[in-house]
């Protein structure tokens, strides 16, 4: 070898000296790293595992990768350890030594036999892998550095998903198999309940993850965008999350389901207690329409319909449903009997109040012609003979029975003008027949 050698200028002894300082840091450096790696939890979990997919062709190649790392890491050592003992020969090196030294550090002098198994799994520096390469020990720490990087990501990542998901889908399943309980124990069962359904779904949701999980944990690995740090990314929890949320939405309806079986027998009465004053106020309008029809004349009276034989119906199912305990069924018919029972008691108020209008509506007639009898009485003109004929024309009308409204309203306001005439000349305005639907009750 001579000075003109590839590997350049022949070094001094301090060159030299501050090299093999520099490259046996470097090697405790590979070395503390190689052992970490070697007895990393995630690698010994990897070794142990049946592995499928991506995560069984990434570790092949990883364990191919670390076989040919200590491959390099051994050939580095030898080439250290011999610059070593040259540099050890003599207290001032001769040229001769640091001729060599120079090519031993700086040049291309370690040569490193891969197996073909590892260096087919393990593309070098220089393209796909062969049976011999020759490096410098800058370039074999360069490429040692590139191996360890690419093992240690794998490593990380499989071990932060077996870290991170298995024990939440377990928790999540003890979460599953409590709510199962408590679902049977209100009845919601498969095929009889949708959120029994959805709990079976959830079931064979988790245990299929479960084991996706634990044989190719790379399958759930997403890597952070832009990060070169080993292991930098984070587990896919996409599907747990969404069933997580699902068992969540059944729970809710569990509990739902939890409360009707606590508060059915009162709201069972409540309904009841609504549909017997329903009951009762359809009974009301139908006597006040016969009524009606005895004492109004020439009036349009509505139909008094009965109570709708459907509620009653739903309400022995539920009342049968609270017995039998089952409660998911009991659940939605007593919300839509609620509803249902509130819109039928208002219908039968409304149909009290269109029933009775008429009878509304001569009590007022009754009132507005006492109201000016009492103001004629005042100015004393009670005597007065035309107005004693027209308030007796329109009282026989108000009293009497059937009253024409229509020709009672008319009675009144012939009153009214002749009261306000013998009071002052004021005119009193022409109004209108009786008012269809004013409300009011029976007087």
């Amino acid at each position: 070898m001579g000075v003109t050698d590839p590997a350049g200028p022949v070094m001094d002894r301090d060159e030299v000296d501050r090299a093999l300082a520099r490259l046996g840091s470097e090697h405790e450096a590979v070395e503390t790293s190689l052992l970490a790696l070697q007895d990393h939890a995630g690698r010994r979990l990897l070794e142990g595992a049946e592995l499928t997919g991506a995560t069984k062709e990434r570790w092949a190649a990883t364990e191919a990768s670390i076989t040919l790392l200590w491959t390099y890491f051994d050939a580095y050592s030898d080439a250290l350890r011999a610059a070593r003992e040259i540099r050890a020969r003599r207290r001032w090196s001769s040229r001769e030594d640091l001729v060599e030294l120079t090519e031993l550090l700086r040049g291309e002098a370690v040569t490193v036999a891969g197996s073909a198994t590892a260096t087919a799994n393990a593309p070098t520096l220089s393209g796909p892998g062969r049976l011999s390469q020759s490096f410098s020990l800058a370039a074999l720490v360069e490429r040692m550095n590139e191996l360890y990087a690419a093992g240690l990501d794998v490593v990380i990542a499989a071990d932060a998903v077996w870290s991170a998901l298995p024990a939440r889908i377990d928790l999540l399943a003890a979460e599953l198999q409590r709510t199962r309980r408590l679902a049977h124990s209100v009845g919601v069962r498969p095929g009889e309940h949708p959120a029994g359904d959805d709990l079976e779904r959830i079931t064979r949701t988790l245990t299929r993850l479960r084991e996706e999980v634990v044989s190719d944990p790379l399958a759930f690995w997403v890597p952070a965008q832009g990060s070169s740090a080993p292991g930098g990314g984070r587990p896919d929890t996409t599907v747990y999350d969404r069933e997580a949320r699902a068992l969540e939405e059944v729970r809710r309806e569990i509990d739902a389901v939890l409360g009707v079986r606590q508060d059915a027998e009162q709201r069972l009465i409540r309904l009841r207690d609504v549909l017997s004053r329903a009951d009762r106020t359809l009974a009301e309008a139908r006597t006040a329409r016969g009524e009606v029809l005895a004492k109004i004349a020439a009036t349009e009276v509505p139909v008094v319909s009965g109570p709708p034989t459907a509620l009653q119906e739903q309400l022995a199912a539920a009342a049968e449903y609270r017995r039998q305990a089952q409660w998911h069924r009991l659940s939605p018919l007593l919300d839509s009997l609620e509803q249902k029972a509130e819109d039928e008691l208002l219908r039968a108020r409304e149909s009290l109040t269109a029933v009775t209008a008429p009878l509304a509506v001569r009590a007022e007639l009754r009132g507005r012609l006492d109201a000016y009898r009492a103001k004629v009485t005042r100015h004393g003109l009670a005597e007065d003979p035309l107005l004693v004929e027209r308030y007796d024309a329109a009282r026989r009308m108000l009293w009497s029975a059937p009253c024409d409204l229509r020709v009672a309203e008319q009675a009144v306001l012939r009153y009214q003008r002749t009261a306000a005439e013998a009071l002052g000349g004021a005119r009193v305005p022409e109004q209108g027949g009786p008012r269809d639907g004013d409300g009011g009750g029976k007087s």
